[in-house]
């Protein structure tokens, strides 16, 4: 793969971190709950993957799943986990929080970026949910924001690639604009095309069966709509490998 592309891995495990470093990915966005859009991580699951990785590390600040329009508690969780992911060497930080009106926060932005650096700041896909994208980029432009995760304000990248194409166009050096949700082997190619985008942002992930050979299956520990206990999702390295590989193409 040509340097200037880059991989972003979203992973909530340190098998995952392994498997995203093995398959080539330049580094990893670290949440926990990642069937929530993605939370903090634990301060015991950054300091390991962090000792057991040498890519890039991303940390997810996103005190729960939900809307991005946080109370005044939630912020200051924020803010402890900011400086807690910097006391244990992440490379960079996650957040994005929005107003009621659906516009960019900026004063809560702006207070969370000064506070994270020097750290590198990603604008995540709370983006997807603002009501006038093109205010919104210049916004986090203003804000200095190093990069924007964002599907074009649609259930997948594919789906908003033309104004994800037009936010790369809008931007230029001002901000990494890196398209994710729904990247895979099979569309990552045709999406770096249309967009212009250099940095990708990707799961690929497979079920693994558990290793327990004991299996109790009428007791469950998740709410009404229930995952499988006794099947675990990692980051599948050889699909990391196969996304890298077309991406290219």
């Amino acid at each position: 793969m040509q340097e200037n592309y880059v991989l972003e891995v979203c992973i909530d495990s340190i098998h995952s971190a392994l498997a995203a470093q093995e398959g080539g990915a330049a580094r990893v966005e670290l949440c926990d709950n990642l069937f929530d859009g993605g939370t903090t991580p634990s301060a015991g699951l950054i300091e390991v993957v962090r000792e057991n990785i040498k890519i890039g590390l991303q940390v997810m600040i996103r005190p729960r799943g939900g809307d991005f329009l946080y109370s005044d508690l939630e912020f200051e969780i924020m803010k402890k986990d900011i400086e807690m992911a910097k006391k244990l060497r992440a490379d960079g930080v996650v957040f994005g929080i929005l107003k009621a009106d659906g516009t960019i926060d900026k004063k809560r932005t702006d207070e969370l970026v000064h506070l994270a650096r020097p750290l590198n700041v990603t604008f995540h896909r709370a983006f997807d949910m603002t009501s006038d994208p093109i205010k919104a980029i210049e916004d986090l432009i203003d804000l200095n924001i190093d990069r924007l995760l964002t599907s074009g304000l649609e259930a997948t990248a594919y789906e908003g690639a033309e104004l994800i194409s037009e936010l790369v166009r809008r931007s230029g050096d001002k901000i990494i604009i890196m398209p994710g949700s729904g990247i895979a082997d099979r569309n990552i190619s045709k999406i770096r095309k249309i967009t212009g985008a250099k940095e990708f942002h990707v799961s690929g992930r497979s079920a693994v069966a558990s290793k327990m050979q004991y299996v109790k299956s009428n007791v469950f520990m998740g709410g009404t709509l229930r995952p499988d206990e006794f099947k675990n999702s990692f980051t599948d390295e050889g699909k990391i490998k196969n996304i890298k590989s077309n991406l290219i193409m």
